[in-house]
């Protein structure tokens, strides 16, 4: 009796997040009976893997405890008992699991990038770039999550574009999905009336989300005529949150913004909001702007990453600077008086969302490159 081929895939931790959303969804809509899977996080993971159907080994290394070495060393013993056929390393962290793995003889290694962090926006920094040259030649395959980081790779790593596969994210299009009359009950009942115009956001609460300059630019729409209807909503939780809060109050908005803290029910969440922002200061590809496309809002983000490739501007939302707090509050405002151009754009997000980036794509590219690796 054959056994499905393992992949393992190493992951800096398991928790709330994009990348770990995308994994997870991966993982659960990948046809039964062609790929078995184990996750190693390099850290830790929380209760977030509850949401992995079927039978999933998850690891924690915890590197921090055990040290560099000692998780190279652990990496190796894991490859050993586990016998993976694929290993698929995502992020920079993921770059210590390529050599172990190498020895303990797994045949294929794939290496995702998914975007930076706010200590290094663009990739640019010496030690990122020395990193990824140094770990190139234990990479067979180079999966990209966005044409940007497909061409960084090639311009500043070095790879050529025959080892490169870009695959965009995916959306779950029945999840997340236009409301149908009311707003979902998740808001508090005082907080919106059938007159408010609800402005969204969807992320943890850390620099590079940037949601400071969201909570900005709401508070000088609201001094704007007819203000006084409109609401902020921060969905997430984070190191930033009680900072946000302070923010909020000293702009003299708090009781027109409702931070949630964590939160499971983004579907409903979104499903309340008329406009979604996403202000982040850097991207890969945002899951939240393709659920948000999904669930029918015009999009209001920055001009960073991957948020090009999926905001047509002036079509499915608008684009605009990082931390520019001017533009942003007057796009929101244009939104917020016009709710033709609202239900214009929220279509054609949707239409986007459903035909380009539907999550059975982004699934069958990954089982498809998965195939082709196992029978080379």
């Amino acid at each position: 009796m054959m056994t499905e081929p393992l992949v393992l895939h190493v992951i800096h931790h398991l928790r709330m997040g994009g990348m770990e959303n995308g994994l997870v969804n991966l993982i659960n809509h990948m046809p039964p009976g062609r790929f078995r899977h184990a996750i190693a996080c390099v850290e830790d993971y929380s209760e977030f893997r509850d949401r992995l159907e079927g039978k999933v080994e998850v690891i924690a290394m915890e590197r921090s405890r055990i040290g560099q070495w000692g998780l190279r060393k652990e990496i190796y013993r894991l490859c050993r008992r586990l016998r993976p056929v694929i290993m698929h390393a995502r992020g920079l962290s993921g770059l210590d699991a390529l050599l172990p793995a190498l020895l303990a003889g797994v045949r294929h290694r794939v290496q995702g990038e998914h975007g930076w962090d706010v200590h290094d926006l663009h990739g640019k920094s010496a030690r990122s770039i020395w990193l990824r040259r140094l770990h190139a030649p234990l990479v067979e395959r180079y999966v990209t999550v966005s044409k940007h980081l497909e061409r960084y790779l090639i311009d500043d790593i070095g790879i050529s574009p025959k080892r490169i596969t870009q695959i965009y994210n995916g959306v779950d299009t029945d999840r997340f999905r236009p409301r149908l009359g009311e707003r979902p009950s998740v808001l508090p009942r005082t907080f919106v009336d059938s007159e408010s115009i609800v402005v969204g956001t969807v992320g943890r609460a850390q620099p590079v989300k940037d949601q400071a300059t969201l909570v900005r630019a709401f508070a000088e729409l609201v001094r704007r005529p007819g203000g006084s209807g409109l609401r902020l909503v921060v969905v997430g939780a984070g190191p930033l949150l009680d900072e946000l809060r302070r923010l909020a109050k000293s702009l003299g908005v708090d009781e027109q913004t409702w931070f949630t803290g964590a939160a499971d029910q983004v579907s409903e969440f979104l499903q309340t909001f008329d406009i979604f922002v996403l202000p982040s200061l850097a991207e890969g590809i945002s899951n939240t702007i393709l659920e948000a496309m999904a669930t029918g809002l015009p999009i209001v983000a920055t001009n960073v990453g991957g948020n090009v490739e999926l905001v047509e501007n002036g079509v499915t939302g608008s684009l605009f600077a990082p931390g520019d707090v001017a533009t942003l509050s007057r796009l929101l405002a244009s939104y917020a008086a016009d709710a033709s151009v609202r239900a214009e754009r929220a279509t054609a997000a949707r239409r986007v969302a459903v035909d380009r980036f539907g999550l059975t794509t982004m699934v069958d590219r990954y089982q498809l490159m998965y195939e082709q690796l196992c029978a080379g």
